[in-house]
């Protein structure tokens, strides 16, 4: 039973995250960024994710508009963050969003 409480609740924390249109569409984005992204000079856009900078930008907000979005896609493991430098990088946790999307079509 535990389990299946915690599978809820992650599946609600995933929901919650994808209903926002701006974090749909950065989930788009980076499911292929080398063609929504332009090169960066530090990590690979597919093997490091884009950097949240490129993200702001691209959405048209500010940073920190930007990192709270980027953070509530973190949390709810949809995304995963790596520090290279000074910067933070995104990219998708794919094999979270199989199980999400597994989930979502077993449970409803």
């Amino acid at each position: 039973m535990a389990k299946d409480v915690a599978e809820a609740d992650d599946i609600a924390r995933a929901l919650r995250a994808l209903a926002n249109g701006r974090r749909l569409q950065v989930l788009g984005w980076l499911k292929d960024p080398r063609s929504h992204f332009p090169p960066q000079v530090d990590g690979d856009l597919v093997k490091d994710g884009v950097c949240g900078a490129f993200i702001a930008e691209k959405l048209g907000v500010s940073q920190p508009t930007a990192s709270e979005h980027l953070k509530v896609l973190v949390d709810a493991g949809l995304l995963q963050a790596k520090r290279v430098k000074q910067w933070t990088f995104y990219r998708r946790n794919e094999a979270h969003l199989r199980t999400v999307k597994r989930a979502i079509t077993h449970e409803i």
